[in-house]
């Protein structure tokens, strides 16, 4: 199979032809990738400067779009020819309470589960993939043509992770903080396809906060931060109007303690605070104060990736209408094309767009 391969950090992807999968017998799908979608930060992974865990040399790309090829004996509702969504999240199976995971093609996060990595190596940047059963959920006949638009299901899946972990009820008042980021406007569009009666969205773009404001319409509040915390903090409590019952925290590395702190301590007595954002070092350190913390009745909880019942979940939020995949901007390269790919989505990082890589 031809594949784009990363055989050393900083160094660019190379087309190469690598053995295909081979079927291991009972556990294990064999999917013709389809459609690979391009994170904005892959770059940043691919030079080093992310120290991500990863071996090299590898096919990275975390999930996709593809038809089942082969499927193991214990596969019985899964048939070739099948659409499927490629789950990247693979957690090993000899521990249920606290099972090792890594992220196909993309990082391990332990060395416990190294040997996990090293069995699922490879990623969605290749023509094919060998993925564990469970990890291949289908989505039901599509247009080939589309299937770059269904790669924004792994966008779309974090923050619905989120947002079900923190138990985001219909007609609650959610801050997004962080939405001008790729997950962070894909936790709006989630929210309000989920009943939220009115969703503060925040961040420093001006011009993108208002896109978000203009698509989705008065249920959504777009508030621009000023980096000031308790401006900011006032900010978000006048544009909620109310109560507001979670905060979904989606800043980035470069964000500080104080900006999650300006969302986070705005919560109504007994809310919630979901954590995914990437945060680190010192500024990953969010001096929250216990006595408030307990007066306050606040759950804080820290929320990587989702579970695999939000997949079928939010298939069906897609096919029902719920979710429009056609608000993405989508641009598409052929595999030959990777590093372009690659270029293309960190300038084009953003809630509505989309690189889709077309093994």
């Amino acid at each position: 199979m031809k594949a784009a391969v990363l055989n050393a950090f900083g160094s660019p992807l190379d087309i190469q032809t690598l053995p295909d999968p081979v079927l291991s017998g009972a556990g294990n799908v064999i999917v013709d990738v389809v459609a690979a979608a391009v994170t904005s930060y892959a770059a940043d992974v691919f030079n080093g400067s992310r120290n991500y865990l990863l071996e090299t040399p590898v096919a990275p790309g975390a999930g996709g779009i593809g038809r089942v090829r082969q499927a193991g004996p214990d596969s019985t509702r899964l048939a070739v020819g099948d659409w499927v969504f490629c789950e990247p999240t693979v957690r090993s199976r000899d521990e249920v309470n606290s099972p090792d995971q890594i992220l196909q093609g993309w990082t391990y996060r332990t060395e416990a589960a190294l040997p996990l990595h090293r069995y699922y190596h490879h990623g969605s940047f290749a023509e094919q993939m060998l993925l564990p059963t469970e990890n291949v959920t289908p989505i039901g006949d599509i247009d080939a043509a589309d299937a770059g638009r269904w790669t924004v299901m792994g966008r779309l899946l974090v923050p619905f992770g989120g947002l079900i972990a923190g138990d985001l009820k219909a007609g609650e008042t959610l801050v997004v903080n962080g939405a001008t980021g790729g997950f962070g406007g894909a936790a709006v569009a989630v929210a309000a396809a989920m009943g939220a009666g009115r969703v503060v969205a925040t961040g420093r773009n001006g011009r993108t906060l208002e896109e978000l404001g203009r698509r989705f319409g008065p249920r959504v509040r777009p508030v621009q931060m000023t980096g000031d915390e308790a401006a900011d903090r006032a900010l978000i409590a006048k544009a909620a109007g109310g109560p507001i019952d979670m905060v979904l925290d989606f800043l980035p590395r470069e964000a500080t303690g104080g900006q999650v702190r300006a969302a986070a301590l705005a919560v109504r007595l007994g809310g919630r605070v979901i954590l995914m954002g990437g945060l680190r070092g010192a500024d990953g350190d969010l001096g929250l104060n216990y006595n408030w913390l307990m007066h306050n009745e606040t759950t804080v909880r820290g929320v990587w990736m989702y579970r695999r019942e939000a997949i079928p979940r939010m298939i069906r939020m897609v096919r029902s209408g719920l979710i429009d995949l056609g608000q993405f901007q989508l641009a598409e390269f052929p595999l030959a094309e990777a590093n372009a790919a690659v270029a293309h989505a960190a300038a084009n990082a953003g809630p509505r767009q989309l690189t889709v890589l077309r093994p």
